[in-house]
């Protein structure tokens, strides 16, 4: 059993994750499955995991000590994160996903959920979780709990359908790089009945990730998928992650798409579905994290909407969407949010919007995409440094002219450009992400504001 301190290190914000065996094991999994129950007070739970030789004997651990504080399980076996979202508001119990998501293989975790899919993260149990945990306290109750297995893959597959108009779809080439995690699962499943001629890279469920890392916001890892869109002339590239709740796209061109281009098409479809195509007035809010380009609130206002800025993160983004009524939100990051997903993130439900569009539009990504660039971005740049908030005092200080606000990290605001400087929750790094209105504005502000920080 890890000490106090490591348990402490384990529990991030939104999730419990570490190295197997010598971090996360057997033992601390199945406490946190009996502290899961206790926390949550339910009598029945689903759990799923992916694709990691690890996640099969952390779930086994799991779920007896969730049977042992009384609840009975429903094993969904292997699983996007996005459909054990779907499981805990269809069933509306809580629920538990294995994986590690875009971490190397020696890495495992849990991401839990309440019923209906309310995230839990530090400020929603987490912590308490993380307290029962550490106190080495295990319910016994009696009867145990028993265990079925059930397989919601279909079900699944018809909610992510429901999103658009399937008949609206027309023929195309799609090119999916799965990176040999859990959307080798699901996009199968959920393209096989559409007029769509799917490749899929990587396809083979491997935790060991033979090929390349599966995080799609590293371009590295998206050179394969952009060759092969290209060599086969497809309409549209998907660069899943490893546990399958994000995507990032690639155009016609094998050009990639920021996680902020996305959003923007995204909500413009949503918009457009309810009215908002002339830009009159849909009543709709939409969210956006305060990372995400200007040009996203500009495009929900065209479209009808009402953009509400969030901080980065999707304990926030899920709280803001309750609180506002927010019919979908967008990170730059790849996780797009949808109301009538009990406001959890999918990637592939987000995919399906941008197809529809694509078939509506009669015209390739790489020409869809023009009207939603409007500005040249950094990406995020991490640098390490040894006090995070004195870097963020002498910065804002170097700019005293700038508009500045703190809801996420220093945002500074100059009109024509701005930056966001995020300390990161657990490294001693600070993110930078800048935006101006030329590529050429953008480089030389980014190397003013690397000087700042890293003098």
């Amino acid at each position: 059993m890890p000490t106090n301190v490591e348990v402490d290190r384990l529990f991030k914000a939104y999730d419990v994750r570490g190295t197997y065996p010598d971090e996360i094991d057997e033992d601390l999994t199945r406490r946190v499955g009996n502290a899961f129950v206790v926390f949550t007070g339910a009598d029945h739970v689903a759990v799923g995991h992916d694709m990691r030789p690890s996640s099969i004997p952390l779930t086994q651990a799991f779920v007896e000590g969730a049977t042992t504080a009384g609840a009975d399980v429903t094993l969904l076996g292997l699983a996007s994160t996005d459909l054990v979202y779907f499981a805990a508001g269809t069933l509306d119990v809580p629920a538990a996903q294995f994986t590690a998501s875009h971490n190397p293989a020696q890495y495992n975790g849990i991401k839990l959920c309440q019923a209906g899919a309310a995230p839990i993260g530090r400020d929603t149990g987490l912590d308490e979780i993380k307290a029962a945990v550490a106190s080495g306290e295990l319910r016994h109750a009696t009867p145990e709990g028993t265990v079925e297995e059930r397989s919601l893959i279909d079900d699944f597959v018809r909610h992510v359908h429901s999103f658009i108009d399937v008949s609206a779809l027309r023929p195309m080439t799609i090119v999916a790089d799965t990176a040999n995690g859990m959307g080798g699962l699901i996009a199968p499943k959920v393209f096989e009945d559409l007029p769509v001629q799917l490749t899929i890279l990587y396809p083979e469920l491997d935790g060991t990730f033979p090929n390349h890392p599966a995080d799609p916001i590293d371009p590295e890892n998206l050179r394969d998928l952009q060759r092969e869109v290209v060599a086969r002339h497809a309409a549209v590239g998907l660069a899943f992650d490893g546990d399958a709740d994000r995507v990032f796209l690639v155009d016609d061109r094998g050009d990639r798409l920021s996680g902020s281009l996305t959003t923007s098409i995204v909500a413009a479809g949503i918009l457009d579905g309810f009215g908002g195509s002339d830009g009159t007035d849909t009543g709709l809010t939409v969210l956006h994290n305060l990372i995400c380009s200007k040009a996203v609130p500009e495009i929900i206002r065209e479209h009808g909407g009402h953009p509400v800025r969030t901080r980065v993160g999707h304990s926030f983004i899920k709280a803001v969407m309750a609180e506002t009524g927010a019919i979908f939100g967008g990170e730059h990051s790849g996780h797009y949010y949808f109301r009538d997903n009990w406001r959890a993130d999918s990637g592939i439900i987000a995919t399906m919007v941008v197809l529809e569009q694509l078939a509506r539009a009669s015209m390739p990504l790489s020409e869809l995409r023009r009207p939603f660039e409007r500005y040249a971005d950094s990406g995020e740049i991490n640098t390490e440094v040894d006090d995070q908030q004195a870097v963020m005092a002498a910065v804002e200080a170097s700019y005293p002219d700038a508009a500045a606000d703190h809801l996420d990290g220093l945002t500074l605001d100059f009109g024509g450009w701005w930056f966001n400087l995020r300390p990161s929750n657990t490294e001693p790094l600070l993110r930078l992400n800048l935006e101006a209105p030329t590529p050429e504005e953008c480089e030389a502000r980014t190397k003013e504001v690397l000087r700042l920080i890293r003098r």
